[in-house]
């Protein structure tokens, strides 16, 4: 049992030691591990004809849209501007309070030196201002234009025939801007 012990550590020795001789010639420059001597020169490794070689195809030029390149213009809708708005729902002093908010849409899209700056069917908020026995007044308080709202300041209106304390749906107001507005607007 003892020489069977002693014969098992000195294979395993033997192994170790054939394996570090192995990876230490792996390491060696090429002309070391061989065994030709010295003085006869290294045998030419056997001449290849070169892979072909790939072009590689040109960067293709994009055109870039100049409206993609440019910066968002933004235009000041001046104070005293028309607004016509169309009512989205009906609104009546006996069945609304001061601080109701309202949908409407704008009916004519407003311009600035010709250019529209806010399209014709932008949505609207506003909201009642007062509300007496026989008076409803509102104005608007906001527009949204692609996608983004921005804060409205106008006068108040109030149904055309006096009379009445109705603004029915569908109906159309026209307000002004009490203040100027900065939107955004397509290059």
């Amino acid at each position: 049992m003892f020489q069977s012990q002693v014969c098992r550590k000195i294979t395993l020795a033997a192994a170790a030691v054939g394996i570090f001789v192995v990876a230490g010639c792996s390491n060696q420059p090429a002309s070391e591990a061989t065994s030709q001597p010295a003085n006869q020169p290294a045998a030419q490794p056997a001449k290849t004809s070169p892979a072909p070689v790939k072009k590689e195809a040109a960067p293709k030029t994009v055109a870039v849209s100049a409206k993609a390149t440019q910066p968002a213009q933004v235009v000041t809708v001046p104070k005293g501007t028309a607004i016509t708005a169309t009512m989205g729902k009906t609104l009546s002093a006996d069945k609304n309070h001061s601080g109701d908010s309202f949908v409407a849409s704008l009916s004519a899209p407003i311009k600035v030196d010709g250019k529209i700056v806010v399209p014709k069917g932008s949505r609207i908020t506003g909201r009642v201002v007062t509300v007496k026995k026989h008076e409803l007044k509102v104005a608007l308080a906001s527009v949204v234009v692609r996608g983004k709202s921005y804060d409205l300041a106008t006068n108040s209106v109030r149904p055309s025939d006096k009379s009445k304390a109705t603004l029915s749906a569908k109906s159309q107001l026209t307000f002004k801007l009490a203040k100027p507005v900065t939107v955004p607007v397509k290059g």
